[in-house]
């Protein structure tokens, strides 16, 4: 409340400043630009030369510049795949003058110009991010993993190989292709889609399969402000496909090793002439085995939308996503192996998983609406509201016991299943407003909002089956497959999911937020200054109800030493809730950190490629982390007490020269407590779940022209060195250094595109994996041996 007289005076000074601006006697040009095909050219560049004016058409094609001086101008319109139009215009005092343009390219071309030109290189973030600033002036290092690398790749889901397009991120314990977990900065980052987070519980959300990805978005250190809540090692921001205004469509089947078939449609185009009602339609089916045997994923996806364009100022976009999976157990690609052995004691495709469990199934829900309102080119106002619901039916493997022990010999397991049946329900809104005006001779972007949020998660985990006996265990050296010793379980699901989860766990969250990014000497440096006030409410089945608030700041400098060059500094805080179970029963409080951020960013060749470099130091308070003290039935946490997370990061993406296509990104990486309530946990001991160094390439060529125009070859290797485990009990074996190499060829002629990629060339073994000490045993997960992919593309 009293945040409202300080508002108050804020609009009163801001509405005497435009009365003081308005009444000097300056004019005005607006004005609209569209494409030979009449469609509106959406993110034109369009300035006054040799002035600090300019800006970018909005959705509609429209523009304005205000409070000019009288006087005489060159407007210059520019852009990527466009002939530049330049032209001389008066204007006088108090003058309303209106300039439309035509440009001569159609959105089609348009569209397949800026395809070749920034293959994988995006220079603006998407709306869900909030920022109305370019990439390379933004004082925080983010990186933008655009939908053809998704493609050249080969990549079908959020969880299969996306990260080697990031510097420092890592799946080092991973859940198969269930959930992503991603790791960076020293810290499993937050999960976002279309700016939403989507966490509602450490398990989760499902791994968004690419085939309604536009592309996807890492926002590297705190970035509470511009999404809400979050880690303060960053987020990874899912955006989906939307309707582009452009008739066309894409259909594409894909085969591969160990029973990979797979088919996807993409339509999207007009549902009325004047191209107000616009669609886009993607559904896809996946049939996915695995090296190992006995184990699937099969995943099938619908995802419609539609947008409708009230006026030349409103537009309303409805979205739903539906993922359907139907797959083997959850730890079905886990293998457990004695102290005494080690890592990697088993053949590459070995499975302790039982064949005739039924399927795990999922059932995956969100619907979005979106609505954006521009009042001028100067203001523009988005309010979306999402509803996910998470249904799962289904079980998970973890063993009772790993020999030897007194009753077991060496290589004997005793496998166990244990239901996880659960619902996740969210409702999530946002509504934000984007606004730039000068004071003099500094200009203001501005960017104001709130969130709220309802979150609900419930689970049984609480009934379990041993599928072996004692009498008659599973043994490694000499499995035996068939109907086990001790029978497959019977689980009680007659009783409804909320009278036997054994999990509950809520949030509700509300939190506003504003800030001004000031530009100085015509936009050369620009100072952002940013606060957020966060109020959080948790509940658990565990505990207490729980409720906290906090006000985060957020200072950054961009400084433009040249057109194409940046440096920047960055002093950010978070404010996250965190779920679990502390076993004394003590209350569970939200994590807290502040990141420091130093880098310089640099565009190449007139933007063809981009270089970031980056140093940090990220500090956390009140982290939880796993119990070291677990076993199989327990989820009990502890809080870790305060960490901290630096490192240096460098990233190039982008064109080298016509054809030539690079991905190329390293990044050294180191954690280590700072204060413990842990016995066993002491200061300095390095965190588990990260690599200290990390590094990836992808490298393209395509022919541009003459007989061989169309054919492309791609080759690319991720390494990893100084990888931590995923628990804090090391045992006496670290992981070793890991290296893939994968490559491919591609032709495409006319409509027709074929993609074939080969991954792990080199066939090595490669895993990764934790020691638990309560079972006296190592555990990993294999990936797969050299396996093959081959896809054709139509496109009409």
């Amino acid at each position: 409340m009293k945040m409202i007289p300080l508002q108050k005076v804020l609009f009163s000074l801001l509405f005497l400043t435009s009365l003081h601006i308005t009444g000097q006697g300056f004019g005005k040009i607006t004005g609209k630009v569209t494409l030979s095909d009449n469609t509106p050219a959406e993110s034109i560049a369009i300035a006054l030369k040799n002035t600090k004016y300019n800006t970018m058409t909005n959705f509609s094609g429209q523009y304005q510049f205000k409070n000019l001086k009288p006087g005489t101008y060159i407007l210059s319109i520019n852009g990527i795949g466009i002939k530049a139009i330049t032209e001389t215009i008066t204007i006088n005092a108090n003058q309303t003058l209106t300039k439309n343009f035509k440009l001569n390219e159609s959105k089609e071309e348009l569209n397949e110009v800026i395809i070749k030109r920034s293959k994988y290189k995006q220079n603006n973030p998407s709306l869900s991010l909030r920022l109305n600033t370019p990439v390379l002036e933004i004082p925080q290092n983010i990186q933008i993993i655009s939908g053809q690398t998704l493609q050249d790749q080969q990549i079908t889901s959020m969880s299969d190989g996306v990260i080697r397009n990031v510097s420092g991120a890592v799946r080092l314990e991973h859940w198969g292709d269930l959930y992503t977990n991603i790791t960076m900065r020293g810290s499993q980052i937050q999960a976002f889609r279309n700016g939403f987070n989507v966490v509602s519980s450490f398990w989760g959300p499902l791994t968004e399969d690419m085939s309604f990805v536009d592309h996807i978005e890492f926002v590297k250190g705190p970035a509470g402000f511009m999404l809400s809540s979050g880690d303060p090692s960053g987020l990874y921001n899912v955006v989906t496909k939307k309707p582009s205004g452009i008739t066309k469509g894409e259909a594409s089947v894909m085969g591969g090793s160990f029973d990979f078939y797979r088919a996807s449609i993409d339509l999207d185009g007009k549902l009325d002439k004047k191209g107000k009602l616009l669609y886009r339609f993607n559904a896809m089916g996946q049939n996915k085995g695995s090296h190992r045997h006995f184990e699937h994923n099969d995943r099938y996806v619908i995802a419609p939308v539609i947008s409708y364009q009230l006026d030349d100022k409103t537009k309303i976009t409805a979205e739903y996503n539906y993922q359907r999976a139907n797959m083997s157990e959850v730890g079905s690609y886990y293998i457990f192996g004695p102290t005494n052995d080690g890592y990697a004691t088993m053949p590459i495709d070995f499975t302790m998983t039982q064949p005739g469990l039924p399927d795990t199934k999922i059932n995956d829900h969100s619907g979005y609406l979106l609505l954006e309102h521009h009042f001028n080119p100067n203001w523009k106002l988005t309010a979306q509201t999402s509803y996910f619901k998470y249904l799962q039916q289904g079980y998970s493997s973890w063993p009772t016991a790993v020999g030897p022990t007194a009753d077991l010999a060496n290589g004997e397991i005793i496998r166990n299943v244990g239901i996880w049946d659960a619902e996740s329900t969210m409702y999530l809104g946002q509504m934000f407003l984007n606004g730039k005006f000068n004071t003099g001779n500094v200009s203001h972007k501005v960017l104001g909002g709130i969130d709220l949020g309802s979150k609900d998660y419930m689970a049984d985990w609480g009934q379990s089956h041993d599928l072996d006996t004692f009498d008659d265990p599973f043994n490694v050296n000499n499995p035996d497959y068939g109907p086990p010793a001790n029978g497959l379980p019977d689980f009680d699901r007659e009783t409804p999911l909320k009278q036997r989860a054994v999990g509950l766990y809520g949030s509700e969250y509300a939190a506003g937020y504003i800030q001004d990014e000031m530009g100085f000497f015509k936009n050369k440096i620009r100072l952002t200054l940013a606060a957020r006030y966060t109020w959080i409410k948790q509940t658990s089945s565990y505990s207490d109800p729980l409720s906290d608030s906090h006000i985060t700041p957020r200072a950054g400098l961009s400084v433009s030493l040249t057109p194409n060059t940046s440096v920047y500094g960055l002093y950010d805080q978070a404010f996250s809730p965190q779920s679990g179970i502390i076993k004394s029963g003590a209350d569970v409080k939200p994590l807290t950190g502040n990141n420091v951020e130093f880098g310089i960013k640099q565009d190449w060749f007139n933007g063809a490629w981009s270089s970031t470099f980056s140093a940090y130091s990220i500090l956390k308070k009140n982290e939880l982390t796993s119990d070291p003290a677990n076993t199989p039935q327990q989820n009990f946490s502890v809080v870790l007490g305060e960490k901290r997370a630096r490192g240096l990061e460098f990233d190039v993406r982008g064109k080298i020269v016509d054809g030539l296509n690079l991905i190329a990104n390293y990044a050294f990486t180191e954690s280590t407590v700072k204060e413990s309530n842990v016995a066993t946990i002491i200061v300095g001991s390095t965190v588990p779940g990260f690599a200290k160094h990390t590094a990836n390439t992808w490298l393209n060529y395509t022919v541009t022209s003459g007989k061989l125009k169309g054919l492309g070859a791609s080759v690319g290797g991720t390494y990893l060195a100084g990888r931590q485990t995923d628990t804090w009990s090391v045992g006496l074996e670290k992981l070793p250094n890991y290296f893939k190499m994968d490559g491919g060829l591609s032709y495409e002629t006319g409509k027709f595109k074929i993609t074939a990629n080969m991954f792990n060339i080199l066939n090595e073994y490669l895993y990764s994996g934790s020691y638990y000490s309560y079972l006296n045993a190592y555990y990993w997960q294999t990936e797969a041996p050299r396996n093959v992919r081959v896809g054709v593309t139509y496109k009409f």
